[in-house]
């Protein structure tokens, strides 16, 4: 799950993690197999980068050591060892290491997927099923062998009410499946949708055996699981830290796709509760790499002698990823947000000029879009088929989303903030909010007040300028770090009125936009639709990215969403960098080509220890 966010957040980061892992390559404009059982991939236009019996990626390196332990930061804590369901806590890393999917993700392509338990792969030619050939080879790590069984519980697992329901909405296209033979399934789909068999091969795939012995996110959630992954949990400290082990006979340690990958002997996870104590543990050598996501910290805390002498290295690794959304989220199942102009309103006393160069030192760019950084991302008004698209709900639309390119406001001088600040007023009183006594009230005299839930304490310097802006509206914000564990449980239960938050963006968008802003997910505790977004003309949009049966059809659709979401101003839009902050000890090492499309952890997959 790709994005760049500011603030450290350990749910967010797996998160990003599901999202990567599953949407990455999971939309194409066509599909390319061969007939029969022969195809390795999937690819949008036929035309694999790796071709059959390739030996590795590119972005992996053969000089890579198998040997040696991995020591991560967590933030926060965790409570369970399912990473599928809803409530709790998973460890950073569990789904990642221990549990696979039946096909993988390219990291230096953006739509294809090649084989890992799905050996073979067939598309039938009306696009409405897919026969799958498993390795033989497949193991989980208690020896049994992966079964067709396996998969079709994999399948009734995923489209169940037991997981996230992120993962329910995914998989929800996929019909059934059935056993050809024991290495043999085949899917069946509801309707023809071009990133199906893609998103049928991002299926994890559990062990039937495991789950019959341990009920399915319902008991002993503190067991280590049964994956058929490259890793083995090896010990456990409950909320503290964990040890993931490499299986000495893991099944495809020689397979072109996980070749010269997950070379340390041991990865370990240490949690910290506060990010400013992990920033220390780590200059005092407790763990070996850090993502750094507070600008502050880039700038002056990651510097000392150890990174003087070349003992730590600071390098920022350019990607290509979609930067997607990261913004403020109002909650528009609070009344105070259901109208638009109060929203838009809100947007105006936001400074990002001055927290740029104030805070964070120049480093971000501001989001202009839903897709940043992406060809997807609305520009100049729309035009041709996004026009068409548009024109079918223009009485229901804002008229600028016709006639003015998104844009959010600029604040270049202390004149610009002041103007902003009384655009933000008429909008206000427009809505039937007046100053009374420095306060703002509606008609009824209820003040206007909400609370700003943070995820980790380094954002309240980002809020207090903010806060102050509103106070000049005469708006009573206040705003509060909680612990991850509450903060993710009001998350998920929507109870709150503003929070941060980051929607992830493939290359190419498809199903994940259902559980951010289609209306069925609204009311989906656990859903990424955090704003409450109930419109049918957004329904209509996402379904027209899902089910796109061109390029120019899904570039069409997404510009045309980016648009209506832009001009509902259900976000205050933050800011993105095209890049990962990472520092790292010495010690470690990675290969010289990068990959195009990942986040860290995944890149993490290609390191190794020097000299052992």
């Amino acid at each position: 799950m790709r994005t760049h966010y500011h603030y450290p957040s350990q749910i967010i980061l797996q998160y990003l993690i599901l999202c990567v892992a599953i949407v990455s390559t999971a939309a194409c404009t066509l599909l390319f197999v061969r007939n029969g059982y022969a195809a390795h991939g999937l690819s949008i236009d036929g035309n694999l980068k790796y071709k059959e019996n390739f030996q590795h990626f590119e972005y992996t390196s053969p000089q890579a050591r198998q040997s040696g332990q991995l020591t991560l930061m967590g933030l926060g804590s965790f409570d369970k060892m399912n990473p599928f369901t809803l409530k709790g806590l998973a460890p950073l890393g569990l789904e990642a290491l221990v549990f696979e999917p039946l096909a993988v993700s390219s990291l230096d392509e953006p739509f294809t997927k090649y084989g890992l338990i799905a050996k073979d792969i067939s598309v039938a030619a009306d696009k409405l099923s897919m026969t799958i050939h498993l390795d033989e080879k497949a193991r989980f790590s208690d020896g049994t062998k992966v079964t067709a069984e396996d998969v079709l519980f994999s399948l009734k697992t995923v489209k169940s009410t037991k997981v996230h329901p992120l993962y329910a909405d995914y998989y929800h296209d996929i019909k059934k499946g059935i056993k050809v033979d024991s290495d043999t399934v085949k899917f069946f789909f509801k309707k023809k949708n071009r990133e199906l068999p893609l998103i049928a091969l991002s299926i994890p795939v559990l062990s039937q055996k495991f789950y019959n012995q341990y009920s399915f996110g319902e008991e002993d959630t503190m067991v280590p699981p049964v994956g058929s992954g490259p890793y083995k949990v090896d010990k456990v400290v409950q909320g503290k830290s964990i040890v993931y082990k490499k299986n000495p006979d893991y099944w495809a340690a020689d397979k072109n796709v996980r070749k010269h990958m997950f070379n340390f002997g041991t990865i370990a996870v240490k949690y910290y509760r506060d990010m400013t104590v992990a920033v220390e543990a780590f200059k005092a050598g407790e763990f070996d790499v850090q993502y750094v996501n507070i600008a502050k910290q880039w700038a002056r805390d990651m510097t000392g002698e150890k990174f003087d002498s070349g003992r730590i290295h600071k390098k920022i690794f350019p990607h290509q990823n979609n930067a997607g959304m990261q913004g403020l989220v109002m909650n528009t199942r609070n009344p105070l947000f259901q109208d638009r102009r109060v929203r838009e309103a809100l947007n105006y006393a936001f400074n990002f000029e001055w927290t740029n160069k104030s805070l964070f030192f120049g480093q971000y760019t501001r989001s202009d879009s839903f897709f940043s950084n992406s060809y997807l991302a609305a520009r100049g008004t729309p035009q041709g088929l996004e026009l068409e698209y548009l024109e079918k709900y223009r009485d229901k639309l804002p008229e600028r989303v016709f006639t003015t390119p998104p844009q959010p406001p600029v604040n270049a001088t202390r004149s610009d903030v002041r103007k902003h600040l009384l655009k933000a007023k008429k909008l206000l009183n427009s809505a039937g909010w007046t100053v009374k006594n420095g306060v703002l009230k509606n008609d009824a005299g209820t003040p206007f007040e909400f609370e700003i839930l943070l995820s980790s304490p380094s954002f309240n310097r980002v809020m207090a300028p903010f806060v102050k802006n509103l106070k000049k509206l005469g708006i009573i914000a206040e705003y509060r770090a909680l612990d991850q564990a509450l903060y993710t449980q009001r998350v998920q239960t929507f109870n709150f009125d503003m929070i941060v938050n980051v929607f992830g963006q493939s290359q190419s968008p498809g199903n994940e936009q259902k559980n951010y802003w289609h209306s069925t997910a609204a009311a989906t505790p656990g859903s990424g639709n955090l704003a409450g977004i109930s419109s049918p003309v957004v329904d209509d949009l996402v379904n027209k990215i899902i089910y796109a049966s061109t390029q120019k059809e899904l570039i069409a659709a997404s510009r045309a969403l980016d648009r209506v979401l832009w001009y509902g101003f259900y976000v205050i839009p933050n800011w993105h960098v095209a890049g990962h902050r990472m520092v790292y000890y010495d010690k470690l090492q990675h290969p010289d080509k990068l990959p195009k499309y990942y986040n860290y952890f995944q890149f993490l997959t290609t390191w190794w220890i020097a000299g052992q």
